[in-house]
């Protein structure tokens, strides 16, 4: 199944295998006709770590696993083929990814967790294309202020913080957050627009 993501007058240039808002719209607003392909997800929200698998390598692994998904869901269901991009994005604290919350009671005890620190966001990208698997990361460096507990319970009460890793939203209310970021906002939205226009380049996709 795809979702349709481009006027009448343009036709898709690529499939892209996320359910994510923000990477249709990251997309969108660089002019790239897109149709998400709605690809059978594991159980489970987030998939676990491997035994002795470090943050940075996980979010590359998840990122390459869905493009590959993506690509054998594309044949399956006998689609044109077209360029498929997929993504993954990681709050690493510490060492530790803080995925996206369970409940109400997670998103709190992750937000305490980030709380007056300083995290990484990994974003990675892979692009299926023909037949070989095109892939880059993105690494920023978030401060977030020293969050007090009536701030974190509101904060939950929007709602925002749930389908997000880290429990946070950089584009919406959690802007108000993070008082210095170093490397790519887009980046921490969950799609880096400078190492995804690369890569769709290299993939044979003109980019702005």
């Amino acid at each position: 199944m795809t979702d349709t993501a481009h006027s009448p007058s343009s036709s898709p240039r690529l499939y892209l295998a996320s359910a994510s808002p923000r990477r249709r719209e990251l997309l969108t607003q660089i002019g790239l006709a897109h149709e998400v392909l709605r690809v059978p997800a594991p159980p489970g929200e987030d998939e676990p770590q491997h035994p002795g698998e470090s943050a940075a390598d996980y979010v590359q692994r998840t990122a390459r696993d869905k493009a590959l998904r993506g690509r054998d869901w594309m044949r399956t269901q006998a689609l044109p083929e077209l360029p498929l991009l997929a993504a993954d994005t990681t709050v690493i604290l510490g060492g530790e990814v803080l995925g996206k919350p369970a409940d109400r009671d997670d998103a709190i005890r992750i937000l305490r967790a980030l709380s007056g620190t300083a995290h990484e966001v990994h974003t990675a990208v892979a692009v299926w294309s023909g037949h070989r698997l095109l892939e880059a990361v993105s690494i920023t460096h978030v401060q977030m202020r020293a969050l007090q507990e009536d701030e974190i319970g509101r904060y939950c009460d929007s709602g925002e913080p749930f389908g997000k890793a880290g429990a946070y939203g950089i584009q919406g209310l959690a802007g108000t957050f993070v008082s210095r970021i170093d490397g790519s906002y887009t980046g921490v939205m969950g799609l880096p627009l400078f190492e995804t226009a690369n890569l769709l380049r290299e993939a044979g996709i003109q980019v702005p």
